[in-house]
């Protein structure tokens, strides 16, 4: 007579919710629709990353995505899509992209968490991975 007992596998633990790598601005997401809207070829969004150079050591980059690659990390706010450069998903967890306008200039802003300090002329930072 063979002992047969079941054994009930255990639960699953139940999946933590990634966390949204990016969120918008409402400004963001507007500026984001009009350049959409005017773009000469058919985009699905703006692919966001980082590269490095520049007096702090790295600077955002910020193009017009015409697919949407199998590594990008896609971020859907307020209606418009942001995909995210695999490389750059640790730098900018966590981190809200705004667009101002003033007399002088018109750019988006990153208000990044994990931004350790920026060069004088605002045009480089210096960025730490974030802990999760």
């Amino acid at each position: 007579m063979s002992d047969m007992t079941q054994v009930s596998p255990t639960p699953a633990k139940p999946k933590r919710p990634r966390p949204q790598v990016m969120k918008l601005t409402d400004a963001a997401a507007e500026r984001i629709t009009e350049l959409t809207k005017r773009a000469d070829s058919e985009i699905v969004g703006l692919r966001v990353g980082i590269k490095n150079g520049g007096c702090a050591g790295q600077s955002y980059t910020v193009e017009y995505a015409h697919e949407i690659r199998p590594t990008d990390e896609v971020v859907e706010d307020k209606g418009v899509k942001i995909l995210v450069d695999p490389k750059a998903v640790l730098f900018l967890l966590g981190t809200e992209m705004d667009y101002v306008a003033d007399k002088m200039q018109a750019q988006f802003v990153f208000n990044n968490p994990n931004q350790v300090s920026a060069c004088g002329c605002g045009e480089s930072v210096q960025l730490k991975p974030a802990t999760v």
